[in-house]
């Protein structure tokens, strides 16, 4: 037996110790292969974009020793409509600026603590191999600046952000950024890039209260932010401020997740993922994606063509952080249609089936009495709008207009009742401020309008003549006689086309 078990463990240990050997063989070989220490051939500034744009891809192909300032600034900026907060960021913003450098760079940083500041901070770059990725060496007190450099051995996408104690805190005020580090073959070519921060703010008041906003340890313990935003604010990449592509053209996004609690689940409606670099790696490890996750402190880029021209809602699938904290953003795309991929109907069509809105108003009638009409506006205005527009009427800022002393709403009794008639699509600017959405058609009856529009004009601070049934059944009328025109119009252009 023992004859037996000598000789076999003997071919064990050979084998464990020629199999370790190799992984270090195999390690070793990885490790050259991706920290390629060229020789520094010249100098070169850091190559910087303000969000949500990126530098071009970088022309050389050799290492350069490449110079980074980064100014580290507590200013106080707007978080939402009406809603201020004290960040810290660096730079001008958060996020900081997106950083490109190319593997085999020499990054000499030079962080600065502006003396106006009441903190020390630092920033640790992911993508540093090094103790504390230079959170240790850059922890600077105000008026002071450190300097440091670093190899950029490894190419992909990293997240960099403060790590000064407590790091949540700095993290959660807006200090975060960007930084890619190109292979030195540089990244396919597409026509357009633009990256994207999702980030947390754990303000002391509710989300949308207005007024300057100091920060809940409380809250952010409890991992619970009012607001959940993609590039530091509300609405970053709404309205005038969306990203813009025509159809045909190829998209890249770099996206990243600060944190400091919440994974990202993000999706763009509308549009698949053709190919996703996953945790900010440079290996294509999914196609033809719906939605990537993005772990706390790391990032993924994602690829697609913009095929349908239409906006497109970008969000964090946490559908509430994306309508109810913030996280969403808008992708136009223009051009010329595709029918051969997408069709929408010319004529929406009727269907009778008893809806939503005939169930849950079964009890309100066209009673002509103003304590019935106003119960029934209250709970039409509870079940139906607040939805959208919220109890308070305040809307949500950068997606549903507020209701409350709202312009838009007062100026024009008509206008209001058509609203409800026939719904609203398109740009519209409510209190000075400007909302791009779809308020659908509700199947609500000549009463049950009259009594929601008279509810909303006489609460949230609006004090005006209510909406009378006698009002939505002229703006009715005056609508259907006006369509019936038009309809006219357009058959007799079809009878006669000269």
């Amino acid at each position: 037996m023992k004859r037996l078990l000598l000789p076999t463990l003997s071919v064990f240990v050979f084998l464990s110790l020629s199999y370790a050997g190799y992984q270090s063989w195999r390690f070793a070989q990885a490790r050259a292969e991706s920290a390629p220490l060229s020789a520094v051939h010249d100098e070169a500034p850091a190559a910087l974009a303000d969000a949500p744009n990126v530098p071009p891809p970088l022309r050389r192909r050799h290492a350069a020793r490449v110079r980074l300032d980064i100014e580290i600034l507590e200013h106080q900026k707007t978080l939402a409509d009406g809603v201020s907060y004290t960040y810290w960021t660096f730079g001008d913003d958060a996020p900081g600026k997106f950083i490109r450098v190319r593997q085999g760079d020499v990054v000499e940083t030079h962080v600065s603590n502006h003396p106006d500041n009441s903190l020390a901070h630092n920033v640790d770059f992911h993508a540093v191999t090094g103790p504390g990725g230079g959170g240790d060496v850059t922890f600077v007190a105000p008026g002071h600046s450190a300097t440091f450099t670093w190899r950029a051995l490894h190419a992909g996408l990293y997240l960099y952000h403060c790590v000064a104690a407590p790091a949540g805190l700095h993290i959660a005020n807006g200090m975060f950024g960007l930084i890619l580090v190109e292979p030195p073959e540089g990244l396919p070519p597409v026509d357009h890039e633009f990256f994207l921060v999702q980030s947390e703010f754990y303000t002391t008041g509710d989300y949308g209260e207005p007024g300057q906003q100091g920060f809940s340890m409380k809250k952010a313990l409890e991992e619970r932010p009012e607001y959940v935003v993609f590039n530091g604010h509300v609405g970053a990449l709404m309205g005038d401020r969306s990203l813009k592509v025509r159809t045909g053209e190829s998209v890249r996004l770099y996206l990243g997740n600060a944190g400091p609690s919440l994974v990202s689940s993000f999706h763009v409606v509308g549009e698949i993922f053709d190919r996703v670099y996953g945790e900010g790696g440079l290996d294509v490890t999914q196609r033809e994606v719906q939605t990537t996750l993005i772990p706390v402190g790391g990032s993924a880029i994602v690829e697609f063509v913009a095929d349908v021209p239409g906006d497109y809602q970008m969000v964090d699938h946490s559908m509430f952080r994306a309508f109810n904290k913030g996280a969403m953003g808008m992708l136009q795309i223009a051009g010329p249609g595709r029918e051969d991929l997408f069709s929408a109907p010319v004529v929406p069509a009727v269907y009778t089936p008893e809806a939503r809105t005939d169930r849950e108003l079964t009890v309100i009638t066209a009673a002509a009495d103003s304590a019935t009409a106003a119960q029934s506006g209250a709970h039409i205005y509870a079940t139906i709008c607040a939805t959208c527009h919220q109890q308070d009427g305040r809307g949500l800022p950068g997606l549903f207009p507020p209701l409350a002393q709202s312009d838009f709403l007062m100026a024009d009794k008509d206008r209001s009742v058509q609203v409800l008639l026939h719904g609203l699509t398109g740009k519209i600017v409510v209190n000075g401020k400007p909302f791009d959405g779809v308020m659908p058609q509700l199947r609500l009856s000549d009463a049950q309008i009259a009594a929601v529009l008279s509810h909303v004009r006489s609460r949230f601070g609006n004090d005006a003549d209510p909406v009378t049934l006698a009002d939505v059944e002229r703006v009715r009328s005056q609508s259907t006689r006006a369509q019936s025109r038009s309809l006219a119009a357009t058959r007799t252009a079809q009878k006669n086309p000269w």
